[in-house]
């Protein structure tokens, strides 16, 4: 068997690669120092579960849930706060929830704790909900259209789905040193890979950034395809700053996310 842990080694290959994660930190911190960042009341407050909220000055046109990527097994919530910023901007609210790690838990674990999330979100606000996610977020929120994932009337609040550099099908990583801490077997690898759900009836756009591992340009061309829905690729991005266009409210992505055009 292939052993494709290199082919999903992203810090490796981006110039700098070491220096992101410090960088996020910071950016992160000075957001939540220039902003009211609260968790939301009565859902796992203090602990990794917790949902961080920013919201605008004015009411909240409707409410934009970005999860976050680490493989499953990195990462919490409060180092992507400043990724609200272009959203926030265009008079939306934004959700950044968290969620235990891998190997405490399994990724259909994580799955589940983010619809628990998401649902605790729909409970609390009024108005339409859109869903981002980077990496393995972006596997989680895809995740969130399968069939039976959400309750109907949640699913009927959300209006666009924009994972960006996601993980569409996650039985390749069975062939990668990561999964000792994921513990994927076949059942669940084939269980948790959007690519092999019905194509969903919410509006989903892709994004992926031009220079990412081919393996991450794949994962996101074999979506579209099977959900016929459209991919954008970012000239000059790879996998650490495909996200940045979060931060610009006249980002294509920010755009599609909060109701304009992409």
């Amino acid at each position: 068997m292939q052993d494709l842990t290199d082919a999903y080694d992203n810090r490796a290959y981006i110039p700098g690669g070491d220096d992101y994660p410090p960088r996020w930190m910071a950016q992160a911190a000075a957001f939540r120092d220039a902003h009211d960042v609260r968790e939301l009341p009565g859902f796992h407050a203090g602990t990794r579960r917790a949902v961080d909220v920013v919201s605008p000055e004015d009411s909240a046109q409707g409410t934009v849930i970005f999860v976050h990527g680490g493989y499953w097994r990195a990462f919490d919530k409060s180092v992507w706060t400043h990724l609200a910023a272009g959203a926030v901007q265009r008079g939306w609210r934004v959700a950044l929830p968290g969620y235990a790690l891998c190997p405490d838990v399994r990724i259909r674990d994580i799955t589940r704790q983010t619809a628990e999330a998401i649902t605790a979100v729909a409970q609390a606000t009024d108005g339409p909900i859109t869903l981002t996610g980077h990496s393995a977020g972006g596997h989680l929120v895809a995740r969130m259209l399968a069939p039976g994932m959400l309750a109907p009337e949640v699913l009927a609040r959300i209006t666009r789905v924009a994972p960006i550099s996601m993980l569409s099908d996650l039985r390749p990583l069975l062939q990668t040193a990561m999964n000792a801490d994921l513990r994927l077997d076949a059942e669940e690898a084939a269980e948790e890979s959007p690519l092999l759900q019905s194509k969903p009836a919410t509006e989903v756009a892709l994004w992926v950034g031009a220079e990412e591992r081919p393996t991450f340009l794949d994962q996101t061309r074999w979506l579209s395809e099977a959900w016929r829905a459209p991919q954008h690729i970012l000239p000059g991005r790879h996998h650490f700053d495909v996200i940045e266009p979060l931060e610009d409210a006249q980002s294509g992505l920010v755009r599609f996310l909060t109701g304009h055009a992409a």
